[in-house]
């Protein structure tokens, strides 16, 4: 075989691994617990404080979901959302759009679209996912 076709196999087994990575992770949730070690370093205060959402919580949670114009599965994600914000009492979803709230974006860590950070009633994050979750995720971040 050529060096073309080693590195053609090569870029297939690759791709092939990304995807596959990337099907896994996609979506799943992760508790804010995880990436906080001591509990002093939790924000007493709502994330959503200074913002136009600051009065939008819901009574048990807010699915906040970080969008953008062109994005397909923020189309899944809103209907997902909104699907479990109204079969769930006191679950609030709110879209956010990306590209007008930058400093949002930036102060809360939004590295993609969609992203869903999960709030609790004072708006403390309790969890959020990277790509588009589906409604059994979405339902399991939930506090009880």
């Amino acid at each position: 075989m050529s060096t073309g076709a080693y590195v053609a196999i090569a870029a297939v087994v690759l791709a092939l691994a990304f995807g596959l990575w990337r099907r896994r992770v996609d979506g799943r949730f992760v508790a804010a617990t995880d990436a906080v070690t001591d509990a002093a370093d939790v924000p007493a205060e709502s994330l959503l404080t200074d913002t136009p959402w600051a009065d939008a919580l819901g009574e048990r949670a807010t699915l906040v979901q970080f969008s953008s114009a062109f994005c397909a599965p923020c189309r899944t994600t809103r209907v997902v959302l909104a699907d479990v914000a109204r079969a769930e009492a006191g679950v609030r979803h709110l879209e956010v759009d990306a590209e007008q709230h930058l400093d949002l974006v930036r102060r809360l860590g939004v590295m993609r679209t969609p992203t869903t950070i999960v709030l609790d009633a004072a708006g403390r994050e309790l969890g959020r996912a990277a790509g588009a979750p589906t409604k059994e995720q979405v339902l399991r971040s939930l506090p009880a």
